[in-house]
């Protein structure tokens, strides 16, 4: 089964569709030591190399903290660290926050990195016309002022204590690239080596690079449309690394052979039945509810990951702070559902339609929700659609009754207080709660009110969360310091070296 974590939703549906065009002329990985060339084999191009113009998952994986850095980093524990700022402080009031510029920084264009560059690019973000997942958190920025090269100040229209956090999503892009979607500019440990499309992206290690250098000389990511082709490349040595298995099947051939270390790591993917809850019938709670208790989704995420993977009952992945256990809110249980349906009004059933992704896992489970719906009389009506389609019907156009999609992103529980996002849940309650704990003046009260979000929408079974994807880097034995959680799809690769 292929995975293919969203979203931040639009992009990664339309890299997706992308990555299904072409096929990889995977190269051989060389060398060792420092001069080390790492072959990572993915099957997440990427559409193009900005990504606030719907890049994907494909350039977040290869380009993020590898050629592009931000004010801070997220490590691979989802800590945030600081990074080109070397600290900053808050007001009393919150509104705010002054961040000093780390010295000796420069583009790999050879430009210092200044303020004015850090402003410029936030408002990449923030343009009318920008695709970032981050655009509508950073809303809250009133305006960004740059008194000197090394100091830049942001305003904030309320408090924001995910500020931080939110800006070690930005990419700090300099003034050496006319066309960001092509080229780059960034300061990380890595230059954009040769990118082939549909076939690989190479990544030089900069010799000009402000922090410690990195362990490789270089890593070139191979690209497959196909799962099993990026196994083979793996058994025969043109890659080094999977950076993420796509099916439990594919596991047997590497389990138990020395050659080879499998690592489970953390994932932030959920896999959602997610309602128009704008829209007949999925505007009823009781109808939500009703669905949700009729899926096995043990028995389907088994299906799909035999072994792996975890059920979750809400948006939250047990490595965001204000995880709980709600799985038992909304429990399968069939004479539960067909009860909540007749009083619902719906005693016979009812019959939608369920926009699905053609890649993989979607059409699998789609089969698996009807066949399980049918046991309570709901008809489901697959309409099988391409990811660019998913992004223009679903997504942006908001016409569905419900469809499956991915959510790959930490921390995106708040998207349940936006009443505009593409699922159209309103609560007013949780909005306020989402507000509140974006403004709040302590982690521990923000954590306390995600808390109640948390349990407020697996209450109103505002999407049905069938699990969470497991996290499953293979590599070859020889190599070591890879990265094993899936965060966000980031893969920091200049840590590996290669014996």
């Amino acid at each position: 089964m292929r995975k293919t974590p969203l979203i931040a939703v639009l992009a990664t549906a339309v890299a997706t569709a992308l990555a299904l065009a072409g096929c990889a002329g995977a190269s051989s990985s060389s060398g060792s030591g420092a001069d080390a060339s790492i072959a990572v084999g993915s099957l997440y191009e990427p559409q193009n190399l900005d990504n606030t113009a719907g890049g994907g998952q494909g350039v977040t994986e290869a380009l993020n903290g590898n050629v592009y850095e931000g004010l801070f980093k997220l490590t691979d524990a989802g800590k945030v660290e600081p990074l080109l700022a070397t600290k900053y402080e808050t007001s009393a009031d919150g509104l705010t926050y002054t961040f000093t510029l780390r010295d000796g920084v420069k583009f790999h264009s050879g430009e210092p990195l200044t303020s004015s560059a850090v402003k410029s690019s936030i408002e990449r973000v923030t343009a009318a016309d920008s695709q970032s997942a981050r655009k509508s958190q950073l809303a809250v920025i009133s305006k960004i002022d740059t008194p000197d090269d090394k100091t830049v100040v942001i305003t904030l229209k309320s408090r924001s204590i995910s500020l931080p956090y939110n800006l070690s999503y930005v990419w700090i892009m300099g003034p050496g690239a006319k066309n960001y979607k092509t080229a780059e500019d960034g300061t990380g440990p890595y230059t954009l080596g040769t990118w082939k499309r549909g076939s690989s992206l190479s990544l030089e290690r900069s010799s000009d690079y402000w922090g410690t250098e990195a362990k490789n000389k270089e890593v070139v990511f191979d690209y497959f449309t196909d799962a099993t082709a990026l196994s083979n490349a793996l058994l025969t040595n043109e890659v080094d690394i999977v950076t993420s298995i796509q099916s439990p099947d594919a596991l047997t051939q590497f389990d138990g052979n020395k050659d080879y270390t499998i690592s489970d790591g953390k994932s932030t993917t959920k896999e959602l039945l997610a309602f128009n809850d704008r829209v007949a019938p999925f505007d009823d709670v009781e109808v939500r509810k009703a669905v949700y208790s009729a899926i096995d989704t043990k028995k389907l995420l088994n299906s799909i990951w035999g072994d792996y993977g975890t059920l979750i009952g809400s948006m939250v992945p047990p490595s965001d702070p204000w995880y709980e256990n709600l799985t038992s809110v909304n429990p399968y249980d069939v004479d539960l559902a067909k009860k909540e349906l007749a009083e619902a009004g719906f005693p016979n059933g009812f019959s939608f339609t369920l926009d699905t992704p053609t890649y993989d896992p979607h059409p699998a489970v789609a089969e698996f929700l009807k066949s399980d719906l049918a046991k309570v009389g709901i008809t489901v009506n697959i309409n099988s659609i391409s990811a660019d389609e998913w992004y223009s019907k679903v997504f942006k156009d908001q016409n569905f009754q419900a469809t499956l999609q991915e959510h790959v992103n930490d921390r995106d529980v708040v998207w349940y207080g936006d009443p505009d996002f593409y699922w159209g849940y309103n609560n007013p309650q949780v909005t306020q709660w989402v507000n509140e704990a974006e403004q709040a003046s302590s982690t521990e009260e923000q954590t306390a009110k995600l808390k109640l979000v948390n349990e407020q929408i697996a209450k109103d079974a505002a999407s049905a969360w069938l699990y969470l994807y497991p996290q499953i880097v293979v590599a070859s034995s020889s190599v070591s310091g890879y990265p094993v959680n899936g965060l966000n799809s980031q893969f920091y690769v200049y840590d590996i070296v290669k014996k």
